[in-house]
């Protein structure tokens, strides 16, 4: 293409992205969107009466930790630089309200005690705040007496393992039940207990999701029926900045969307709003389709985690809950 007709900016041959892209220094130098390892948290699994980690089959390398591996977990990432550790419990018994959830001894809050004790402040140590990993019906809440989850009573039994995790020494406390009016409820509580300090990591955007399998096997879920009627509709977008502004009204320090991939548009629209610090979670079934892909040889594993990562980034997260937390934070600090 000649000078004249090569347009007002030069054109082509003139102007050629690809120059940026030469080598791996000028790529670095150019990027961006960087991940860091201090934005990840790894959520982990404690369960109760075993000696061993037990392997979780649908999501290879995540296992259900005993109360001696999960130490060791903690220790490891917080050798790796990661900030975060979410953990969920998985009880040797259920029942109708959760009981477990909001026992002292109850091996969430025996965990908690476990990990602050061994690590300190040097990770932030987080709790899911829900019961469905302890109800034998395996719903979030209490149910009414036709069967249906009761908000309001549920917001009471929030109350009471909110609590609980915070004396066992949790720094943030996750309510991810997605009941309405949580993070008020929970935050009052708190408050009036003298826990002024311990902040909440809102779910404030939980679809339902179909991704959520392989988590449903990691914590033994007892759930019939599904959570349409209190999870977000994957079919509904705006919905999620009333949430939005709902939680942040009721005092969440920080928000999350959650699954991530099949929700990034809502992940940026989030970001673009919040006035907080936005989280996303890369759920069961995003890591379980990326190992079995893998172990197939149609994918470069550990290109594709990082991808991922990248793209929660890119969307406007600012820290990311996934499996390969570790192994990511590691990864990254090889490549520099």
């Amino acid at each position: 293409m000649s000078p004249e007709g090569s347009g007002a900016y030069g054109g082509f041959p003139h102007v050629r992205p690809r120059r940026l892209r030469t080598t791996a220094a000028m790529r670095r130098m150019v990027a961006e969107t960087r991940v860091h390892p201090a934005d990840l948290i790894l959520p982990a699994f404690v369960r109760e009466g075993i000696d061993e980690p037990v392997p979780v089959g649908s999501m290879p390398g995540v296992v259900q930790h005993s109360r001696d591996s999960l130490r060791r977990a903690a220790v490891e990432a917080v050798e790796a630089g990661v900030s975060g550790l979410m953990l969920f419990g998985v009880p040797l018994e259920k029942d109708a309200v959760g009981s477990q959830g909001t026992h002292p001894d109850g091996i969430l809050q025996q965990a908690l005690r476990d990990v602050r004790s061994e690590v300190g402040d040097d990770l932030v140590l987080m709790s899911d705040l829900c019961l469905d990993e302890f109800t034998d019906h395996g719903h979030c809440g209490v149910l009414d007496a036709r069967g249906r989850v009761d908000n309001d009573a549920t917001l009471e039994r929030y109350a009471e393992m909110a609590l609980v995790q915070a004396d066992a020494g949790a720094h943030m406390l996750g309510p991810s039940g997605m009941m309405d009016g949580q993070v008020g409820y929970v935050r009052a509580a708190l408050d009036a207990a003298g826990h002024q300090d311990v902040s909440m990591f809102a779910y404030t955007v939980k679809y339902t999701s179909a991704f959520y399998g392989p988590f449903r096997e990691a914590v033994a879920s007892s759930l019939s029926g599904d959570r349409t009627t209190y999870q977000q509709d994957p079919a509904n977008g705006r919905e999620a900045l009333r949430e939005l502004a709902l939680d942040v009204a009721e005092g969440a320090d920080m928000v999350m969307v959650k699954p991530g991939l099949p929700y990034l548009d809502v992940l940026r629209d989030v970001a673009e709003e919040a006035r907080v610090p936005v989280g996303v979670y890369q759920i069961s079934g995003e890591y379980a389709m990326v190992e079995a892909a893998a172990e197939k040889g149609w994918i470069d594993r550990e290109r594709a985690i990082l991808e991922t990562l990248t793209s929660f980034k890119r969307a406007g997260a600012s820290t990311i809950l996934t499996y390969w937390a570790v192994e990511a934070a590691r990864l990254l600090r090889a490549a520099g």
